[in-house]
């Protein structure tokens, strides 16, 4: 299994560090709506940040990584668009305002970068100590990629979901307007806002599609490094992409079927790699025509009028 030294960790997470706390705390201290304009220009920033680390993994260490580096962020950034979708439907259902969105998404990607780095590390182990969950993995990518293409259009109602239904109950809640704060005391009493609520289940819906999406990852490379860096430049535009892609999210109606595809491309790929190594230009060039197809079919082709009103496709 290819390894990185420690250096290349520490300063791959200091530069991610350095690059949330300008976002944050410099372009983005103080709360505003995001406009269009400059949410578009944002998610530019953080594509060439994306693939220009690809080219300099392309450079440093040679074709093939680079190639897995590219192959793993292209499937965790379409991955990832899913579930942009649910993001949307949170902030609707707990009526979160647009200029708190973006900090809201902040810290639910901040918090995203700690799990995925924990879920990484134990798949890590399990793969070098466990051969065969390697194929426990590719087994799994299969069923969810032929249970999401045969999916029903059930809506999520995050009031319905059985985190917020816990979390309300063994926690002090408050629905007075919270401008953005996550608590809030009322008569010396601490109380966690509607806020927080949706921040919880942000975070909660990000473990579920990690679930999909780190193996899939995995199915590319072993290597550790190159798994944790296209994962979190893949997340770490969503923030930005959320709010180009909100007023016309659902146009993207057949996009879960090129999802479903490539989860089961990439699980197929780990259940013959015994018999048959997949090159990873091959894999990359798959990924890239079966997404790209179903975004660009998801315009051409209007969506039913069942579909019309679809917001997202899985409940917690």
């Amino acid at each position: 299994m290819p390894t990185h030294s420690l250096i290349w960790w520490i300063s791959f997470n200091v530069l991610i560090l350095a690059l949330l706390a300008l976002d944050l705390g410099v372009f983005n201290k103080k709360a505003h709506v995001i406009k269009l304009k400059e949410a578009a220009l944002w998610s530019v920033f953080w594509m060439i940040l994306g693939v220009g680390f690809g080219a300099f993994m392309w450079f440093e260490e040679g074709r093939t990584i680079g190639m897995e580096y590219l192959t793993g962020y292209v499937v965790e950034k379409s991955l990832s668009v899913d579930n942009l979708f649910v993001f949307l439907v949170i902030f609707r259902a707990f009526q979160i305002e647009k200029q708190h969105q973006h900090r809201l998404l902040f810290w639910g990607i901040l918090g995203a970068i700690i799990l995925r780095g924990i879920m990484i590390a134990a798949g890590t182990q399990l793969l070098a100590n466990f051969h065969w969950v390697i194929y426990v993995f590719g087994a799994f990518l299969i069923y969810t990629g032929v249970m999401l293409a045969f999916a029903g259009d059930k809506k999520f109602e995050p009031e319905k979901s059985p985190i917020y239904k816990f979390i309300t109950k063994v926690l002090p809640f408050t629905d007075r307007p919270h401008h953005g704060k996550l608590t809030m005391r009322i008569d010396g009493k601490r109380f966690f806002t509607l806020a927080f609520a949706a921040l919880c289940l942000i975070e909660a819906s990000d473990v579920m599609f990690a679930l999909d999406s780190v193996p899939a990852v995995f199915g590319i490379t072993r290597d550790p490094f190159i798994v944790y860096s296209s994962n979190i430049f893949a997340i770490l535009g969503l923030r930005s992409l959320f709010f180009v892609l909100e007023d016309f999210m659902d146009r993207f109606h057949l996009l879960k079927y090129g999802l479903a595809i490539v989860l089961t491309f990439v699980g197929i790929k780990m259940c013959i790699e015994g018999y048959y190594k997949i090159p990873a230009g091959i894999s990359l060039s798959v990924i890239g025509i079966v997404l790209g197809g179903s975004m660009m079919l998801s315009f051409w082709i209007p969506p039913s009028p069942e579909e019309a009103d679809k917001k997202a496709t899985e409940p917690l």
